[in-house]
């Protein structure tokens, strides 16, 4: 089934029609549980900077769903690491903007694939802080490979989705100018 979704993940736009990204796919229990370390890290980091924060938070779903992967990060049955050829650091944003754009479009497509099949995913990216560490643990040459996110992918409990709550579109859309 994942590699099925890899698969369409391979028709995803790539720039220049090139593609330079890449999927590590990580089921080994002592891999997962070495990745959720450095995971969980940056994942208690983000909750306490949130309870530091005054006042009633407006993503306690979200937090809550954070909190949960803190504690379960490592029993997640299959990590998703998209990667992308090429480092970045320090180049202009155009430069960025391209590397990221071929990437991005793949792991989302994955992540879209999987849904329709009854796999659960997230965007994070909480062990990238520890990126040359995951790494090495990986055997993902760090001088020439960059990691673009750590996608946990399991089956759902349940089924009753529902659109999360976003601010109206007038908040964030700009029609002609800003």
């Amino acid at each position: 089934m994942i590699e099925d979704c890899l698969r369409l993940a391979q028709q995803a736009p790539s720039g220049s029609n090139a593609q330079k990204w890449h999927f590590v796919i990580v089921m080994d229990r002592e891999k997962r549980a070495a990745l959720g370390d450095l995971w969980r890290e940056g994942g208690e980091r983000y909750l306490a900077a949130a309870e530091a924060e005054p006042g009633p938070s407006q993503n306690e779903r979200l937090l809550g769903s954070v909190s949960h992967l803190v504690e379960h990060i490592h029993e997640v049955p299959v990590h998703v690491i998209p990667c992308v050829a090429g480092r970045t650091d320090g180049e202009s944003a155009p430069v960025q903007a391209g590397r990221w754009a071929s990437v991005m479009p793949a792991a989302w497509s994955f992540m879209l694939a999987a849904r329709t099949r009854g796999l659960g995913t997230a965007w994070t990216s909480f062990h990238l802080p520890r990126e040359r560490e995951a790494a090495e643990i990986l055997g993902i040459p760090y001088d020439d490979v960059m990691q673009a996110a750590l996608i946990p992918v399991a089956y759902t409990v349940g089924t009753d989705f529902r659109p999360a709550r976003r601010k109206t579109l007038e908040t964030m859309v700009h029609w002609d100018r800003w």
